[in-house]
């Protein structure tokens, strides 16, 4: 304020401007904001992109809306065995992912909720809040651009499936990849991006779900799909026309892990910790024996 000090800032302010009450005020502010008494407000920043169930018990997940909600909400494609699918007795979901979140949503001490969805929509189905967690999906570098994952839980590999009839034609992975084959993919999964990758003269089919690739190899619409390990052990077990391509060993190792919202580091860490306990107490383990075959190679 050079030699003039506040003080006689303000009482210029006051007494000796002519300026209309308005103006005073103003003034009067801005000297207050030098004293140090008045702060100025910043502008709040809003991302269009950040979900609001952050904020709101009712919307997306977060820790503290979960627990004061009473439910965790996990999405799920269910047809994915012996992951996440529909016992066709009771229509109830079952599977190892659909124990391992009912235990985690026990342990918080909430109930679990299941919401149905499809592969080409898990993703934007966690982030817009429509669910707090997924049952198991593979990790990939796409879906990491829009969700975030908690450390993996599982491991699988990648095989063919065929029909039995082909069992002469198909048996490497070189003999799969061939003009005039074709491999059945369903769309959205980690399989549809592994395909391209694996195969560059084969066709690739991606169908869309409800419909699986499973189902377009038994129908004999296409001669290939691939899948998991573990799904590829329960198909060949479940229907007796189908067998595992004899390939010398899986592709890709995939770790999978529970899909939650990318900027919810807070329930992400939460799962983690969760997770890191059921590894060590055993609970992982008694999972992966009830639930998922072993394939020797």
């Amino acid at each position: 304020m050079s030699s003039l000090g506040i003080g006689s800032v303000v009482m210029f302010i006051g007494f000796g401007c002519p300026f209309a009450t308005a103006v005073t005020a103003a003034a009067t502010a801005f000297v207050l904001i030098l004293l140090g008494c008045l702060k100025p407000v910043a502008a709040e920043t809003v991302n269009p992109e950040a979900s609001s169930s952050s904020v709101s018990v009712n919307g997306a997940a977060g820790l503290q809306a979960i627990l004061e909600r009473g439910t965790l909400r996990v999405g799920t494609p269910g047809d994915f065995q012996p992951f996440s699918f529909k016992d066709p007795g009771t229509n109830q979901y079952v599977g190892h992912d659909v124990e391992l979140v009912t235990r985690l949503a026990l342990d918080m001490g909430v109930e679990v909720e299941f919401v149905a969805t499809d592969w080409k929509n898990l993703v934007s189905g966690v982030a817009a809040g429509k669910y707090d967690i997924t049952t198991g999906a593979s990790y990939n570098m796409g879906r990491a651009r829009t969700a975030g994952y908690t450390q993996p839980v599982i491991q699988v590999g990648t095989v063919p499936l065929t029909l039995k009839k082909y069992a002469q034609q198909y048996r490497s992975w070189a003999d799969i990849d061939k003009a005039g084959t074709t491999v059945a993919v369903t769309l959205g999964t980690v399989f549809e991006d592994q395909a391209k990758s694996l195969f560059k003269n084969a066709k690739i089919k991606a169908v869309e779900s409800p419909a699986r690739d499973c189902q377009e190899v038994l129908a004999d619409r296409a001669p290939v799909s691939i899948t998991s390990t573990f799904e590829a052990s329960k198909l060949v077990e479940n229907y007796e026309k189908l067998m595992i391509v004899p390939v010398a060993a899986p592709r890709f190792q995939n770790a999978i892990g529970l899909l939650v919202a990318q900027n919810d580091q807070v329930l992400i860490n939460y799962i983690d910790v969760w997770i890191t306990m059921q590894r060590y107490n055993g609970f992982l383990d008694s999972l992966k024996a009830k639930w998922l075959p072993s394939l020797t190679f």
